[in-house]
C-alpha cells in the first residue's frame, strides 16, 4: 500500500484572495531556556487544504461539525483535467469511476488532478450523481472571480468541497481517501490534512 499526502503545509500554504493568511507564533522555546517548545496559530477556516460545509454559502446548510464523518473517509476516484470542467467532462469522470469502481463506492467521492475550473452545468451533474465529496487543487471550487453559483449547487446538494488538495504525484485511480477536517462546532469549513491510499 502506498499512501500520498494531498495536503499542504499550512505555512506556507495558498490562500484565497482576501483571506488572511496563517500566522505561527510561537510562545515557549527551549533553546531559550523554557521546559518545552509552544506554538500558537491564527488561520482562516479555508486556507490550504480545507473542506467547505453547506453553511459555507448557505445559512440554513449544515456547519461541518454536523457533516456526516463518512463523506470525507471512504473510496474516491481520481481523474486529471484542465480547463473548464463541462457537463459532459462531469458525465465521462462519472462514468470511467463507476467503471473502475468494482467492489468500492469510488464514484461517491471525485477528486480532479490539474488546472480544472467547474462550470455551473458541470456542478449539476455531480449534483444529480448525489455524490458525497468533491475535490480539486484550485483554492476554490468554480471560477476564482465568481465561485458563489457553482458552490450554492454543490453544497445545496450536500456535497462537501475539498478544495486546496495536491494530486500531481497521483496517478488516476480509485484510492481510499482520508480528508476528515478538525471539529470545529459552528464553522463554515475546516483544515484537513488529506491522504489517499492506494488499493
Amino acid at each position: 500500500m502506498k499512501i500520498y499526502d494531498i495536503s499542504q503545509e499550512v505555512f506556507g500554504c495558498a490562500v484565497y484572495p482576501g483571506d488572511p493568511a496563517p500566522e505561527r507564533q510561537v510562545m515557549l522555546s527551549i533553546s531559550e531556556g523554557k521546559m518545552c517548545n509552544l506554538t500558537a496559530f491564527n488561520m482562516c477556516a479555508h486556507n490550504g487544504t480545507h473542506v467547505d460545509a453547506p453553511f459555507h454559502f448557505i445559512n440554513e446548510g449544515r456547519t461541518i461539525d454536523q457533516v456526516d464523518i463518512d463523506r470525507f473517509v471512504g473510496y474516491c476516484y481520481v481523474a486529471s483535467h484542465d480547463g473548464d470542467i463541462t457537463a459532459e467532462d462531469a458525465k465521462k469522470i462519472m462514468d470511467r469511476a463507476k467503471d473502475a469502481a468494482g467492489d468500492t463506492d469510488c464514484y461517491n467521492r471525485i477528486l480532479v488532478k490539474g488546472e480544472a475550473t467547474m462550470t455551473e452545468e458541470a456542478a449539476k451533474v455531480f449534483a444529480d450523481n448525489k455524490i458525497k465529496i468533491f475535490g480539486n487543487e484550485s483554492q476554490t471550487v468554480g471560477p476564482l472571480e465568481a465561485p458563489m453559483e457553482v458552490h450554492l449547487i454543490m453544497l445545496g446538494a450536500e456535497i462537501v468541497l475539498l478544495e486546496g488538495i495536491r494530486l500531481s504525484e497521483v496517478p488516476d485511480g480509485v484510492y481510499l481517501l482520508n480528508a476528515a477536517p478538525l471539529n470545529l462546532g459552528g464553522a463554515d469549513g475546516a483544515p484537513c490534512r488529506a491522504i489517499l491510499m492506494s488499493l
